[in-house]
């Protein structure tokens, strides 16, 4: 398709998105058996993106912790306690989602 502007003809390009699929036309359709292994696989690749989107959050609480933890008496002790210790204990849980999702994924 082409758009005509002041008497010239450019090419109408548009990106398409990663989402869109692309369909092979010369192929059968999908079996429900096929249908079924595909939805699959793409809600196995979405539980993984969050699972990596989980670990990434549980990092940056344990920064956010470990200033909290030595911000000094701005911060009540109760709160700098708590703190320190998600600082210490997140960064284990998110290595111990990044080992699993290693033997899974």
């Amino acid at each position: 398709m082409t758009k005509k502007t002041g008497g010239e003809a450019k090419p109408d390009l548009r990106l398409v998105g990663v989402e869109s699929a692309v369909y092979d036309l010369m192929r059968a359709p999908e079996t429900t058996a096929e249908r079924v292994k595909r939805l699959q696989l793409e809600a196995h690749a979405l539980a993984l993106e969050e699972i990596e989107q989980l670990e990434r959050l549980l990092m940056q609480a344990a920064e956010k912790a470990k200033e909290i933890a030595a911000g000094g008496e701005a911060y009540p002790v109760g709160a700098r306690e708590i703190a320190a210790r998600l600082a210490a204990d997140l960064p284990t849980k998110a290595e111990t989602i990044r080992t699993i999702v290693g033997r899974i994924g």
